[in-house]
């Protein structure tokens, strides 16, 4: 069994910063890709950004230049440096990766979600 829990949301003022943080474990072999995305009520869930397991990241438009993802191979986990935050950034934040098990495959696996809020 894998699974990913995050932790670092709350209520933050316009301008503010948030960390987010995701760490995996279970019967882990490697993990490719390791992803952040966000559900706001009423909308569809979205990509925010993405790392690669050498580093590589990619970013929505609408988080380009203040959001930056990392990962610490060593520790299965992931984090979101959120700055210059807007109440558009509200949101639930999900973790997402791909993951090859030990003794189950591939697999693609979901956090259970953190709630960021950003809120004068």
């Amino acid at each position: 069994q894998v699974q990913l829990v995050e932790s670092g949301g709350g209520l933050v003022q316009p301008g503010g910063s948030l960390r987010l943080s995701c760490a995996a474990s279970g019967n882990i072999f490697r993990i490719n890709t390791m992803a952040w995305y966000r559900q706001a009520p009423g909308k569809e869930r979205e990509l925010v950004a993405s790392i690669m397991i050498g580093g590589t990241t990619e970013y929505a438009d609408s988080v380009k230049g203040r959001f930056t993802a990392a990962r610490d191979n060593a520790k299965n986990t992931v984090f979101l440096q959120m700055n210059s935050l807007k109440p558009e950034d509200t949101a639930v934040y999900y973790c997402n990766a791909d993951i090859y098990t030990i003794f189950s495959g591939r697999l693609e696996v979901w956090g259970q979600g953190t709630l960021v809020t950003v809120s004068s």
